[in-house]
């Protein structure tokens, strides 16, 4: 962990046991999320992107400790959350908040909306006065009037639902909050106000966020850092320009030449070959190298260590040894 980190994550891995009947049987474990790190520090935003389903929400509940860790650990604020229970892990959970992709789905259809932002205060003992005047100031801060307070989530369109979901997470004034693809319901003129409201809190709140997207041009606008994941690894980090300017995976460039750009023809970027392996019987070595056009014999029998590029710019690939034994 470094001396900066709010949030630092290590060897971080999660087994779900695959039950009878569901691709071929018991006892059998879907890998979501393996040796997975990163550090997150005050004030800045890391993105965490890839293909859907490649682990990158579980690993944001894995460190809300909304889903328990089968190996690693997590270190927030100083201290070993991991194998927190009880009181203490309630306790920390003040400080760090998620939003969620469907904020329909995250708010309860049968509350108003000053009984949405008024629970997490209700449930850690805020005085009735204190919790009023928060929730209107709250309501101010995320530019909804307060005549919002007595209506109904179905009331509200996508972008007002989702202000109500950031004015929740909001609420216990954490210093990290888990953002779950938080725009990517919404249409894009509404996705950017979003954008620009999260960017605006983090400045005035010195919020870090950990943010999960599987869209490169929303990462590139809101985030300081990248790590992009691939069937439940890891396999580049570094800062946003690092990243974007001279890509080191294969994986990560294949990402980014799917960005659609006004100047693009259809068809001038070829798609990544074959398909995504299982994550109940990954394949051994590089986890990429059935679909890497530069796959050497050594991908497909030796995982790659993660090598380092640049300052604090690491890709986990045999490209980048430094030996040059990959060409």
């Amino acid at each position: 962990m470094t001396e900066a980190a709010l949030l630092s994550v290590r060897g971080l891995g999660k087994l779900f046991p695959v039950k009878a009947g569901s691709f071929g049987g018991s006892g059998r474990l879907l890998r979501a999320a393996h040796d997975v790190g990163f550090d997150l520090a005050h004030g800045r935003t890391l993105g965490l992107v890839g293909e859907s389903g490649c682990g990158k929400s579980t690993v944001g509940r894995l460190v809300m400790r909304l889903i328990d860790p089968t190996s690693g650990r997590i270190a927030f604020e100083g201290e070993d959350i991991t194998h927190l229970r009880g009181a203490r892990l309630r306790h920390i959970r003040k400080r760090m908040q998620i939003i969620f992709q469907d904020p329909l789905g995250s708010l309860n259809p049968r509350m108003t909306v000053e009984q949405i932002v008024s629970e997490p205060l209700l449930v850690h003992g805020v005085p009735p006065r204190e919790r009023r005047q928060r929730v209107r100031d709250l309501l101010r801060e995320v530019e909804l009037p307060l005549d919002s307070l007595r209506c109904f989530p179905h009331e509200f369109s996508g972008g007002q639902r989702q202000r109500i979901a950031i004015t929740r997470a909001l609420a216990l004034r954490p210093s990290l909050i888990v953002a779950d693809e938080p725009v990517s319901a919404l249409d894009a003129s509404i996705q950017s106000q979003i954008l620009a409201l999260l960017g605006r809190l983090q400045d005035e709140h010195g919020l870090a966020y950990l943010f999960i997207s599987h869209d490169l041009a929303v990462v590139r606008f809101l985030c300081h850092d990248i790590a992009v994941m691939y069937l439940g690894q890891v396999v580049e980090r570094g800062s946003v320009e690092q990243v974007f300017a001279a890509p080191m995976h294969p994986y990560t460039r294949a990402l980014l030449a799917a960005i659609p750009r006004p100047e693009a023809r259809a068809g001038r970027v070829a798609p990544l070959g074959g398909s995504v392996p299982s994550a109940i019987e990954p394949p051994p070595g590089c986890s990429f190298a059935p679909r890497c056009p530069h796959a050497m014999d050594r991908c497909r029998c030796e995982s790659p260590p993660e090598f380092m590029v640049g300052d604090g710019h690491g890709a986990s690939c045999w490209l980048n040894e430094p030996s040059g034994a990959a060409d």
